[in-house]
């Protein structure tokens, strides 16, 4: 494989993750939006290990939310700093939805299936959009 092609399937993959980062903070802003309008969109199980209520999910989902969706942008710059800030809020995603599987389960295994692999895609080929 030339060394060309490896830097388009790198750069490939880095705008793959900035995508998936814009999509997945579209997602969990609207996740924390529906919370907040419409408290009892959600049920927090009694005796939770983590007592906030689903307002405050909300809330914790849209500020996460909103960050991603701006890393996501940096993403596209080929800048450092936005392929750190990208892996943390992957990481950030994945430990909020890890504390979400008892209210949404199906969707926060997704979501921390899907930030994983943006994590990988960033730390993996994260210099192919460098400029």
């Amino acid at each position: 494989m030339a060394m060309s092609e490896q830097d388009t399937s790198g750069a490939g993959w880095v705008f793959f993750a900035g995508i998936m980062m814009i999509v997945l903070g579209v997602f969990g802003a609207l996740e924390g939006l529906a919370a907040i309008i419409k408290s009892g969109f959600y049920h927090v199980p009694p005796n939770y290990y983590i007592s906030v209520n689903a307002k405050g999910w909300g809330w914790v989902h849209l500020i996460v939310g909103i960050i991603v969706i701006l890393a996501g942008f940096g993403l596209f710059s080929g800048a450092l700093w936005a392929r750190i800030v990208g892996i943390i809020m992957a990481g950030i995603a994945m430990i909020v939805n890890f504390a979400f599987i008892p209210i949404y389960p199906l969707w926060s295994l997704t979501i921390i299936a899907l930030s994983a692999f943006v994590i990988w895609a960033l730390a993996a080929h994260g210099r192919a959009l460098a400029a």
